[in-house]
């Protein structure tokens, strides 16, 4: 029995109040055996549980996004493998992305409202954002990507400048020095959402150096994300976006590339 239908049946004297409270927080959860799925998330915060793939065997995956599939009709997992993808049967219709190693299934793609822009340093900052792009894409946002567009050739990045100013929110992604959130953050209007990548020579610290220099940028408007995650950047620019531009829900778009099984 779903949510509004419990509500209903309160709501109009079919139910008690303790037997509405059992069935709701009975079916707060799916127990697949390896994990517990989450049911009730996408109501409470208007985003779907995400599947985190990174750890988990082949038959685990494949056991959480049936059981996903079944209950929402499909699915995200992110840092996914080709092993994950392969363990999935044809009739999920997966999708697999190597380069954002994002992993879908289930409903396909389908319109985005809104806008977010994803723009990187370099083409070695790719894979996180596109993880950035592919969450926003699955969850409902329109996404704009502009790539390869970092401080070392700033010309680049104000070449398209202009096509950010309508956007709900700017996620920039960059390594090295960390710089391209902090000049973005002087020269546009919407809030910039900064992502360090791991990509850099020794003294980055693996992403720690862009860490600390988003951290401490003197643009106000500038949010930082761990280093990485692309997926956290992806989903929060989605969640201000919804606010943006007037939706709500998850649209079940697959943020995917299609790739064969």
């Amino acid at each position: 029995m779903n949510p509004d239908a419990v509500l209903d049946a309160f709501a109009a004297g079919d139910m008690t109040r303790e037997q509405a409270k059992h069935l709701l927080l009975g079916n707060s959860f799916m127990d697949t055996g390896c994990a517990k799925l989450d049911l009730h998330r996408e109501l409470r915060t208007g985003g779907p549980e995400v599947i985190y793939c990174a750890g988990k065997t082949p038959a685990q995956v494949a056991n959480i996004f049936a059981a996903a599939v079944g209950h929402a009709g499909r699915v995200l997992g992110t840092r996914a493998t080709q092993e994950h993808a392969d363990a999935l049967p044809a009739s999920m219709e997966a999708r697999f992305d190597p380069v954002s190693r994002l992993l879908c299934a289930g409903r396909g793609n389908s319109p985005g409202q809104g806008k977010v822009v994803v723009v990187s340093a370099g083409t070695s900052d790719l894979p996180v954002a596109e993880e950035a792009a592919g969450t926003a894409e699955y969850l409902g946002t329109r996404v704009v990507r502009h790539y390869d567009c970092g401080v070392a050739g700033i010309h680049r990045l104000f070449s398209v400048v202009g096509e950010m100013a309508d956007a709900s929110a700017i996620i920039a992604v960059a390594g090295m020095e960390g710089a391209l959130p902090s000049v973005l953050g002087g020269v546009v209007v919407p809030p910039v959402i900064a992502v360090p990548t791991s990509v850099g020579y020794g003294a980055s610290f693996q992403g720690l150096a862009a860490l600390l220099a988003m951290m401490n940028s003197c643009s106000p408007g500038v949010a930082v994300v761990n280093i990485d995650n692309g997926f956290g950047a992806g989903f929060l620019a989605h969640k201000i976006n919804m606010r943006v531009a007037g939706f709500k829900g998850v649209s079940g778009s697959a943020g995917c590339k299609k790739t064969a099984l």
